[in-house]
Formats: structure tokens, C-alpha cells, sequence
């Protein structure tokens, strides 16, 4: 879209107009058409932001659960191992984000950046565990309990 300015427009806004178009221009080409939600918090079933509050210790027990049936055979906490590190992933990544390479792995790493990029660096495509919403958001709440940085 290209607005017209008539009047008192200065050169300023001009330069800060092309220089917004230029910045639009080169994250459009960056994302491969991604949205910028989806460059924060994934691709997948969930299109909307995952709000956290205080931890809830019941979903920490839960999600520990699940973490050691589902995940642990290639993610440790606290060190590298087939996938990466966990042990601080909420201060990496968005609860959405978690949720919907847990939920996606196949699309996220298809089309997202920074999913290509950790498949670039370990070698190994996460594979897809069929987890729900439900047990995804559980694992993103013992994820928190584990991460000393993590908002409450």
C-alpha cells in the first residue's frame, strides 16, 4: 500500500516512512510468510497467545509425567542430549511456542525458522508424540518449574 502525503509533510517522516517500509519489506522476507505471531509463538493448533500465571503445582506434577513417558528419551534437563537443553526453554521461547512444537513438530519444522535452524544444529527432527493441548500446556508448566527465570 502506498499513502500519498499532501501538505505539510516533512522530509523526516518521509525517511521514517521508508525506513518502516524497508524494515516491513525485509521481515516479510525473513518469515517466509509467516505471520509475526507465528514467528513468536509458532505454527499449529494454537493460534492464540498462552497466558501463564503463578505456577499450578498440580499441572507440574502432571506435566513431569508426561515430560518422562514422552520427551526424555531425547531431551534432558539441564543438558544437551539427542534435542536440546529444556531446562531453561520458557526464557526462550514463548508457552505457545513450547505447545505448538510439541503439538507440530513436522509444520514447525517445515516452515519455522528457528525450528529449522535447532534441526540444522542437532541433526534429528523432533519427532511427534501426538500430545493434546491439555498435556502440551502440562509439560510447558513443569518446564516453568524447572527454569529459575521463569515469570510468576
Amino acid at each position: 500500500m502506498t499513502l500519498l502525503g499532501w501538505g505539510c509533510s516533512s522530509s523526516s517522516s518521509k525517511s521514517e516512512a521508508g525506513n518502516q517500509e524497508s524494515q516491513s519489506e525485509n521481515v516479510q522476507k525473513a518469515s517466509d510468510g509467516l505471520t509475526s505471531f507465528q514467528l513468536k509463538n509458532g505454527i499449529g493448533p494454537i493460534t492464540q497467545e498462552v497466558k501463564v500465571g503463578p505456577l499450578d503445582q498440580k499441572l507440574v506434577s502432571k506435566g513431569e509425567d508426561l515430560f518422562e513417558n514422552k520427551c526424555s528419551s531425547c531431551h534432558k534437563i539441564g543438558q544437551r542430549y539427542v534435542g536440546p537443553d529444556l531446562k531453561e526453554v520458557t526464557s526462550r521461547r514463548t508457552p505457545t511456542y513450547i505447545m505448538n512444537m510439541m503439538m507440530n513438530p513436522e509444520g514447525m519444522i517445515q516452515k519455522h525458522p528457528v525450528a529449522h535452524k535447532l534441526l540444522e544444529k542437532f541433526a534429528t527432527p523432533m519427532a511427534n508424540m501426538h500430545v493434546t493441548k491439555d498435556q502440551a500446556r502440562a509439560i510447558v508448566e513443569y518446564f516453568r518449574s524447572v527454569n529459575p527465570n521463569t515469570q510468576k
